[in-house]
């Protein structure tokens, strides 16, 4: 049986986008490597990549789709496990995807797998379950992280090396121009959310407000995450009779619509940072059911001096952030409107510059290559 130098690990997409930089790293650094593992479209691209099992098989959402999903997602995680340990790759490395990848690096660890485990990009655990910390230090012999602020979290005597983020390289070799019909225009864009329940708790107070400070020079745009959402957003748009004021923008031209945008309303999560790096001045929503709110505060005891992951690497405000009941239609505008004046708008450019400064100019694909082959 042959052996291999290493076992990639990416069971989601944004897993199979940070996989496919990092192969081509690995393989810039050494052509003569033999590396097997799971991917997606991207990563099996690589032609010297052995894909034993394709990415697909484990994107499942929501509780109910877990669950039914169960059975399959444990015949997966034993098969892979028992490939790992006759195979004995020298490394093995996860990317993200922590429910799945924290307990395969414990179950490895106890079967006796004597090679090297590597974990790329940390889990939130300073946000919650921090109990992963211990699970982490015990089990990993590296720890590739993608925030400056995360090292300090772990045990002085565990390694973790921080490559900088995926996205500011991806941002910097980004070709995309502005929008023809952005030029000489105000743009105002919308990031309602890339579920259809976000869209629903976050993209029609953004429309009402929205719909208040439109003119002649100040238009919209949406950003359309996937084309399914299409119907619901136009029906929502429909229903503040907005139907041919407003652009859609498909998720093929997200940056260039970024590029295009004065100011921003975006539902909290990546594209936060994505238009951060941008300079895009943005107010975060997130509405969020009370049943919701309640098993994040008090059961899953989520308690964070800010949420956007903006404010986190910042450790200060950044973007305004309107999560939960803070999110109203007053509250809002009154955001929206200080954006629109331009030196607030200035102010906080500068302070997007700083956020870049801090995730540094690093490529996180090179150097997670680097320190995975030297370890």
């Amino acid at each position: 049986m042959m052996s291999y130098d290493l076992f990639i690990f990416a069971g989601e997409p944004s897993g199979d986008l940070h996989g496919e930089a990092l192969l081509e790293s690995l393989f810039d650094e050494n052509s003569h490597l033999k590396i097997m593992g799971v991917g997606g479209p991207r990563m099996r691209k690589h032609t010297s990549f052995k894909c034993v099992l394709p990415m697909e098989e484990f994107q499942v959402m929501g509780f109910v789709d877990v669950f039914l999903a169960l059975p399959k997602l444990i015949y997966h995680f034993y098969s892979l496990a028992h490939l790992i340990l006759k195979t004995k790759p020298e490394k093995v490395l996860f990317i993200d995807y922590p429910g799945f990848n924290l307990r395969m690096e414990r179950h490895l660890r106890r079967k006796g797998f004597k090679g090297k485990i590597i974990h790329y990009i940390c889990p939130s655990v300073w946000a919650h379950g921090k109990g992963r910390i211990a699970l982490m230090e015990k089990n990993l012999d590296l720890l590739l992280s993608i925030f400056p602020f995360e090292k300090k979290l772990f045990s002085e005597k565990f390694n973790v090396e921080y490559v900088g983020h995926p996205l500011v390289s991806r941002i910097e070799k980004d070709t995309s121009e502005i929008l023809p019909w952005a030029k000489d225009k105000t743009v105002i864009s919308l990031f309602p959310g890339s579920r259809k329940k976000e869209i629903l708790l976050n993209f029609p107070l953004q429309l009402k407000v929205l719909k208040k400070v439109l003119s002649e020079k100040v238009i919209g745009a949406v950003s359309v995450s996937q084309e399914a959402y299409l119907p619901l957003l136009e029906a929502c748009i429909e229903k503040e009779d907005l139907q041919g004021l407003i652009k859609l923008v498909p998720s093929s031209q997200t940056y260039s619509l970024m590029k295009s945008s004065y100011m921003a309303i975006a539902k909290s999560g990546t594209v936060t940072l994505e238009l951060a790096l941008h300079q895009v001045p943005t107010v975060v929503t997130y509405g969020i059911a009370p049943l919701d709110l309640f098993i994040v505060q008090r059961i899953l005891k989520v308690l964070l001096p800010f949420y956007c992951i903006v404010n986190i690497v910042a450790g200060k405000e950044v973007f305004k952030e309107l999560i939960g009941p803070a999110l109203t239609e007053k509250a809002l505008l009154q955001e929206v409107e200080n954006l629109l004046s331009p030196s607030y708008n200035l102010e906080k450019k500068d302070l997007c510059l700083e956020v870049l400064k801090l995730l540094g100019k690093k490529k996180a694909s090179r150097e997670s290559a680097r320190f995975t082959l030297s370890l």
